[in-house]
């Protein structure tokens, strides 16, 4: 069995068995995707290490791709390894990142992952926690009730993907002649997010490129996160929130 949801940032509530029933039938062997905003690695305390232990009891494996709620300074730290034809990054045995433009094969089927997304809940910017005024502006920003991050504490540039990481990407579908049978991501392509917002969200470097994925690469269903909302479009494309499905 492979099920999907949408951002967890690290409330991981869901997964608890009155919510999620269906886990009494999974093994490790299962899998849960999470789209992208996981969130359980966050700021390297204890409530993360006992949600990822409690993540690690569960009856299934829990994936997810990276989203720009990511602390990025902490995933970086664990060390990259092959697993399933692609990268992955192991948090604890059963609770794995898959990395960017790689494709696994799960079950029999193939995944494609490409996570990262722009924030769009940043209006007055990333502040510079090194910055002379930086408490000043901090708590004028704070009553203002305004929305703004500050670099390496609630943002990271790392949020998109590097050069190197759209060219893997490219160089891995290419590979499998650009055909899979799932993709997962955790924003859109450009034409998806056209459709979202009424219009209230911007195209970007990562969403045109997710639009040349849509463009040349057959798939049959496409799962992906971020918008905070839970409907399918196009046929093909299941946006997730707290929604959980069965994929396969």
């Amino acid at each position: 069995m492979i099920c999907a949801t949408g951002d967890t940032h690290g409330n991981f509530e869901r997964f608890q068995p009155e919510y999620f029933p269906e886990q009494a039938e999974m093994t490790k062997e299962d899998y849960m995707i999470i789209c992208g905003d996981f969130g359980g690695l966050w700021d390297g305390r204890k409530k993360d290490n006992r949600n990822l232990d409690w993540l690690e009891s569960l009856p299934f494996t829990v994936l997810f791709v990276s989203g720009n709620h990511e602390n990025f300074d902490l995933l970086e730290k664990y060390p990259v390894e092959e697993w399933n034809g692609g990268k992955v990054q192991r948090i604890r045995p059963h609770v794995i990142h898959l990395m960017r433009g790689q494709v696994f094969e799960l079950q029999g089927y193939t995944f494609f992952t490409m996570g990262g997304a722009r924030s769009h809940d940043m209006e007055y910017g990333v502040l510079n926690p090194y910055a002379p005024d930086f408490e000043e502006q901090y708590c004028t920003l704070r009553r203002m009730g305004v929305s703004f991050r500050v670099n390496h504490r609630s943002w990271w540039k790392q949020e998109l993907p590097s050069a190197a990481e759209y060219e893997e990407a490219r160089n891995n579908l290419e590979r499998v002649r650009h055909e899979v049978d799932y993709i997962i991501t955790h924003c859109a392509p450009s034409s998806i997010v056209d459709q979202l917002g009424a219009g209230g969200y911007a195209h970007d470097p990562l969403t045109d490129y997710l639009e040349e994925v849509k463009e040349r690469t057959r798939f049959h269903y496409w799962l992906f996160g971020h918008y905070h909302d839970n409907k399918i479009l196009d046929d093909r494309f299941v946006l997730l929130w707290e929604q959980m499905i069965r994929v396969v």
